[in-house]
Formats: C-alpha cells, sequence, structure tokens
C-alpha cells in the first residue's frame, strides 16, 4: 500500500456536507493551487486550516482528488481568514455583517475572545445580551465538537463515531469515554468492539476490567445474533466463547456475568433445567409473541361454519376455478379463526387460495391489509393477487426517536385500523419485527400467515416461522397437491423433488431446467457470464440486466457474487471516460449498475410519479441513473422510485449483476443462472439450494457438478438458531388448555 501524503492548507469552500458521518468535500487552498478533498474528517468550515494525511486518486471526471484518511484542523489565525470563516456560517447567530463588525474591532484576536471572553461582544454597536449569550453557547458547543473530534481522531476513531457520542455526552464526552471506552459500542454509537479495543489498550484498560467484559459478553451475544440468527445462547456456551474471545479466566466470566444481569445488561431464561441468555430486545421479542398469540387465543372466537361454504362456491365461480379439498379448508380457516398459518411449494396453489380468501374477506365489507418483508416480495404479491401491499415497515410506519433508534407509529396505543393483515414471506421474518406487528394489531384483527418453511429462515435473529408451525400455536393449513398446469415445469417438479430429498431431473434439454456439466471453476465462471452477456440475450431477446440473476451460494471465490458481478459489469458496463465513478470499499459503480441495497435505511426519500415516501431497504435493486461527484451524490431508481444518495452512502451498496441465495429471498426472476461448484460445506444444504431454484419464474440454469448438487440436497441440514419462542409458546397454550378446562 502507498505511503500516505500529506497536504496543508485554508478551506475555500465546502461542497458537500453529510451531517451524520462527518464525509465532506472540499475545495482546499495550500497557496499554489486549489485541491478538491474528500473522506470522513468531521467538521470544517471555510477559512479553517487543515493539516490531512491521505492519496492522491485520479477521477475519469473531476481529475485528480485528494482522498483523506486523517485530519488535523487548525482555526484561521489571521483577520482575513477569520472573516471568512465566521461569515461561512460556522457559528450559528455571526452572518457576514456581523462577522465583518466582530474581526474590525479585534483583529486576530477574535476566535480568542469569542472563546473565553465573549461578554466583550457587548463592546459593539448594537449586540444584546440575548444575542451574545446565543454566540456564547453557539461556539462553546462548536469548539468542544472539534474538540472532541480531534481528540479522538488520534486514537484513530471516525469522525461520525466522536459525533455520535458528542451528541449523547456533550462536553463531557471525553472524560465519560475515558472512564469507560465500551460506551463507544453502545448501538447508538455503533463502533464494533474490536475496534474499541485499540482505544482501550491505549487508556491501559486492563482485561478484567468490569467495562470490557460485560461489553465482550454483550459483544459475543450481539455477534451470534448478527451473524447466525440465535436470539440468545446457552450459558455454557456463551461462558466458553467469551472466555477464548476475551482471554479471560472462568471466575471473572461469571463474577461479570452475574454483576451484568443485576443491571438487567442481559438476560437469563431457564428452559427445561438449562440457562439461556439473551440481549433484552430478543428476550422480550420472543416473550411478547409468545403472550400475544395467547391473548389473541382468548379474544377470539371461532366463527359458525355455517353460510361460509356458500360464499366459497361463489368464489369459485366468480374466479372460474375449481379449489381442491385443502384450499377450501384453508378459505373456511381465515374466514372462520383467528389465526392461520397457509404454507406450501409452489405450483401448490397459495396465490390462488390467497386471492380466494381476499375476495371473501371483501365481500364481507373487512378491511384487509397485506404486507412483506420486503420491498420486492411487496411488489411481487401486489402483482399476483392484484391487491395492493407495503412492506411491514411501511404498514407500521417506521420512525427514530432522539437517539437515533427505531420506533413504529403502529403500536398498543395505535393499533392499525384493519379487520384482517396478510403476510407474505413469513419465512424471511424475524422476531424483532414479528413482535412489532403484533403490537400494533388489535386483538379483534384476523392474522393470516403465508410462507414457505423449506426455505432459508430470516436474515434476523430466530427462525420465526419454523417454531410457530413445529409449537401448533395456530391452524396450520399445508396445501400439497401440484396442480396440472405446473406440473408442466421442470422448476416446479424439481424443487418438489429435492424438498423430498430426492435428485432433480438434470437429463432433459427441452423444458425450463437446464444443466451445464463443468468441474473447472474458471470454466465455469466463463460459461456463466458468456450465457448471461451474450448467448441467452440473443437466444430469447431478453435483457441481460432486467430478465437474468445471477444467484450464488457464496460471496467469496471466482464463483462467489463478488468476483462475477465485477466480470459481469466488465462486459455490461464497461469503464468510460464519460461516466463518472464512485469507488466503495469493494465495487466502482458508474451509471447504468444494477445495484442491491445491503441495509434498511429508513431516512432515505423517494419519488415514485406524484408519490413521496421514505426507505429503500434491505434486499431492493435498482439502477443508478447517474452520478454527481461535484455534488456528492447519485439518482438511483429502485423500481420507479427515484432516490437521491449522498455518495457517502454508496458503501450500503452491492453491485447486483450477481446476488447471494439469501439476498434472493422474497424474489422472482424470469431467468436465473446458479453456479453449483464450491468447497464451502456451510452454504451447502438442502433449504439453500431449494430458495434459489424456486427464484425461478421462467428458467433455471445449473452450472457444476452432479455431485454437488446430490450433496446439496442429501444435506438436511437447516440454519439452527438458538431460541427459546417454541418453549414460550408451549408454556403459554399449555396455561391457555389449563383455563379452557377450568371454564368447562
Amino acid at each position: 500500500m502507498n505511503e500516505n501524503q500529506h497536504i496543508e492548507g485554508t478551506v475555500e469552500h465546502v461542497t458537500f456536507r453529510n451531517e451524520s458521518n462527518g464525509y465532506l468535500v472540499l475545495e482546499l487552498n495550500t497557496g499554489s493551487e486549489l485541491i478538491t478533498v474528500t473522506g470522513e474528517i468531521g467538521e470544517a468550515d471555510e477559512g479553517e486550516v487543515l493539516s490531512l494525511w491521505g492519496q492522491y486518486a485520479p477521477h475519469p471526471r473531476y481529475g485528480m482528488q485528494f482522498q483523506a484518511e486523517a485530519c488535523e484542523r487548525k482555526l484561521p489565525s489571521t483577520a482575513a481568514d477569520i472573516e471568512r470563516y465566521l461569515s461561512s456560517g460556522a457559528i450559528k447567530g455571526i452572518g457576514k455583517s456581523l462577522a465583518s463588525k466582530i474581526v474590525k474591532a479585534f483583529g486576530d484576536d477574535t476566535l480568542n475572545i469569542i472563546e473565553h471572553q465573549p461578554e466583550r461582544l457587548m463592546e459593539l454597536r448594537g449586540m444584546t445580551q440575548s444575542k451574545c449569550d446565543e454566540i456564547a453557547k453557539e461556539t462553546k458547543h462548536i469548539f468542544a465538537l472539534k474538540s472532541v473530534i480531534s481528540y479522538f481522531d488520534n486514537y484513530g476513531i471516525k469522525p461520525k463515531y466522536a459525533m455520535r457520542a458528542f451528541r449523547l455526552w456533550g462536553t463531557d464526552c471525553r472524560e465519560t469515554v475515558e472512564k469507560n471506552p465500551y460506551l463507544l459500542c453502545h448501538e447508538t454509537v455503533g463502533m464494533d468492539f474490536r475496534d474499541v479495543e485499540n482505544y482501550a489498550h491505549d487508556l491501559h484498560i486492563p482485561k478484567d476490567a468490569y467495562c470490557r467484559v460485560s461489553a465482550g459478553i454483550v459483544h459475543v451475544l450481539r455477534h451470534n445474533a448478527s451473524n447466525d440468527g440465535h436470539t440468545c445462547l446457552p450459558l455454557d456456551r456463551l461462558a466458553k466463547t467469551a472466555v477464548s474471545f476475551l482471554e479471560i479466566n472462568e471466575s471473572v466470566f461469571y463474577e461479570t456475568y452475574q454483576k451484568t444481569l443485576e443491571e438487567e445488561i442481559i438476560i437469563e431464561y431457564l428452559k427445561e433445567e438449562r440457562e439461556f441468555v439473551y440481549l433484552p430486545e430478543y428476550f422480550y421479542a420472543e416473550q411478547y409473541i409468545a403472550r400475544r398469540i395467547g391473548i389473541l387465543h382468548r379474544c377470539q372466537q371461532q366463527q359458525n361454519q355455517s353460510g361460509y361454504e356458500a360464499m366459497i362456491a361463489e368464489a369459485e365461480q366468480h374466479s372460474g376455478m375449481t379449489y381442491a379439498a385443502l384450499q377450501k379448508q384453508a378459505i373456511l380457516s381465515a374466514l372462520t379463526e383467528g389465526m392461520l398459518i397457509l404454507t406450501g411449494g409452489p405450483g401448490t396453489g397459495k396465490t390462488t387460495t390467497l386471492n380466494a380468501i381476499i375476495s371473501c374477506f371483501q365481500k364481507q365489507k373487512q378491511e384487509v391489509l397485506i404486507a412483506a418483508p420486503t420491498g420486492r416480495a411487496a411488489k411481487r404479491i401486489s402483482d399476483l393477487t392484484g391487491y395492493p401491499a407495503k412492506t411491514i415497515h411501511r404498514l407500521l410506519e417506521v420512525q427514530f426517536d432522539a437517539s437515533g433508534l427505531q420506533k413504529f407509529v403502529h403500536d398498543e396505543e395505535n393499533p392499525l385500523s384493519c379487520d384482517v393483515v396478510i403476510i407474505d414471506e413469513m419465512s424471511m421474518v424475524d422476531v424483532l419485527l414479528f413482535s412489532s406487528l403484533l403490537r400494533a394489531l388489535r386483538t379483534d384483527c384476523k392474522l393470516i400467515l403465508v410462507g414457505d418453511s423449506d426455505q432459508l429462515p430470516s436474515v434476523g435473529a430466530g427462525n420465526l416461522l419454523q417454531h410457530l408451525l413445529e409449537s401448533q400455536c395456530m391452524t396450520v393449513i399445508t396445501l400439497k397437491e401440484i396442480f396440472r398446469q405446473a406440473q408442466k415445469s421442470l422448476i416446479v417438479t424439481n424443487a418438489h423433488r429435492i424438498v423430498s430429498g430426492r435428485l432433480p431431473d438434470l437429463s432433459r434439454k427441452d423444458n425450463d431446467f437446464f444443466f451445464f456439466f463443468r468441474e473447472d471453476f474458471q470454466e465455469a465462471a466463463d460459461l456463466l457470464t458468456d450465457l448471461a452477456c451474450r448467448r441467452l440475450p440473443k437466444a430469447y431477446s431478453c435483457s441481460p440486466v432486467k430478465d437474468i440473476q445471477i444467484i450464488c451460494p457464496t460471496k467469496i471465490g471466482i464463483l462467489g457474487t463478488v468476483e462475477i458481478n465485477k466480470a459481469l459489469q466488465a462486459r455490461l458496463n464497461p469503464p468510460d471516460a464519460q461516466k463518472p465513478q464512485v469507488k466503495s470499499q469493494v465495487y466502482e459503480f458508474r451509471p447504468g449498475d444494477k445495484v442491491m441495497q445491503t441495509k434498511n435505511n429508513y431516512d432515505i426519500t423517494w419519488v415514485k410519479d406524484d408519490e413521496t415516501g421514505k426507505g429503500i431497504f434491505n434486499g431492493d435493486i435498482g439502477t443508478i441513473l447517474s452520478v454527481n461527484r461535484q455534488q456528492g451524490e447519485a439518482v438511483i431508481d429502485f423500481d420507479g422510485r427515484k432516490t437521491v444518495y449522498p455518495l457517502t452512502m454508496m458503501e450500503q451498496l452491492d453491485l447486483a449483476y450477481a446476488i447471494t441465495v439469501h439476498k434472493s429471498q422474497g424474489s422472482e426472476f424470469d431467468i436465473v443462472i446458479m453456479p453449483v461448484l464450491g468447497r464451502l460445506k456451510n452454504l451447502t444444504y438442502r433449504n439453500l439450494f431449494y430458495t434459489a431454484v424456486t427464484r425461478a419464474k421462467k428458467m433455471l440454469i445449473l452450472i457444476g457438478t452432479p455431485d454437488k448438487i446430490r450433496e446439496m440436497v442429501r444435506s438436511v441440514q437447516r440454519n439452527f438458531r438458538y431460541s427459546c419462542l417454541k418453549y414460550m409458546l408451549g408454556k403459554e397454550l399449555a396455561v391457555l388448555a389449563s383455563d379452557n378446562t377450568e371454564d368447562t
């Protein structure tokens, strides 16, 4: 890696500023030239002197730029620079006219007087006491923030974390964090535990300090929740992991563990005489789900079935279809019971059944709301049913509190005003989101959950759908019959063979399911690229970007999404001097690229026709329309929702010519190509393979070896996840049964 270069100069103009993370684009006057500087360097205003370390990098449109990695700031020292600094609005309450008056009165000593002797501003004609106090207060805030940013920068801590810490602890920020540096791991600041470790080491915090060990325990639990989907961990496993990770002995762990329990930083739950340890949010979510389902059972009375048969017959006649016995049973259960889970694989008639259910409710003048976990899943169910659908987040109306934490408008105190809520793609819903949904339902609101339990579990923690099914806490109808039309599709019939543990038919070349044998990884990658970019578009007159989707088991390796994305981008959207680029840690983005949002962003505003809304969510796929380096922003179209992205947020995007199986869940694509080669044991299992296969609507192409496909089909490993939800549901149902016996 090249050695960092150093430049110093005065800020001439700030072109772009991101208040949340301190990313700036500015023009720096070094005395001999004007240099464009970019980077997360925190606060800076015109007239300030910056000493910067970083690298020069060429840009195809805007030329050479300096990408700053470290910054030392100096306030302006000459009267002229001070006047420019104050005129820029750096200190609220001081405009150009007042800046000129102040500098004329105090000259080079202006900033020193404003900071340490603000009462002297009263010497100016027309200055009031209230105005003087306002300037003094704002100056104290600005100078304190700059001091905090500089202090943290000395320890390699990015300005965005310094700014978040300053918002939490104000002028006492430095003293607070020095006493306990692991406060920076708090979710409202967001630093990773391992990054804080370096800072704590510089402060000589001992390894067995309570603040370190308690934060380490929380880190282990949070890591297992976000990376492996565990809502909790058995105490014995937590102890073993934490002792090894933190390099402490068991006695230190258990001593800290008990104190952390007492402070309610973590929660212990006893399940079958084994202790399970939770972060509070996951414990309360699972506990609430169990209790709320118990309440819904108590509040919702099963309705008499008489009269509904005629309604179902009328729905049959209206649709021109004859419903199978299980379909009729599902429709009847939806109409007469408070809660229902409808499951089934492809081609079994879930959509037909769902359409009939919605139609019957609407005939009864009942208001039905439909939602799904992702934007693409919501669009898909809306297209299939013809009824409007939203993401669950939009349904509940997400907001943020003063500390930046997520909350929803709709909850127990402000429930949704509807009679029925239908949630599609339930396998993707995690326990935190489901508990929020239940909080927003009136006790007389019907709940219908639709999903395929053979697919992958949610990205978020928990194995919710599976545990709801296994606990038998509500009526479950599983559609099994593959309808005649669907039987013509090899995608459908092979998907059912995979679920039942049988190998898919790889021999046929006359349908919608194709297999190409390749053993060599590079040959497989070359074939995949050629199929996507040339052969399929030529043969079927389809778009390689809109109609074809590569789905990979993994991100890494020559057949992982990263390398395949780069290969496809090079063919489909190569570099061009007329196309501005913006670089993330992994990719270079340019107009025309297909991209995917990789984390929920609730703040970003979008416009679609005459509608305006907020939020682009994990898994949403879009196209970059334009990149403007000077303004520091890009315009991206997500299925008609046009958004303006600050360039700092491009780290939230991946190229999406190729996506992982996990990211594809909830979506369907006309043509799917999937490589099935690799040595990653933890990604070689049946429900991952099944999920990928069922993403294809019109054509599926597999590239690899029969042995690898056989290995995936035979591996029945599910993403095992520690959770006590099924146990909690069982206890709640037992209490319910006992209450019913007593009533009888």
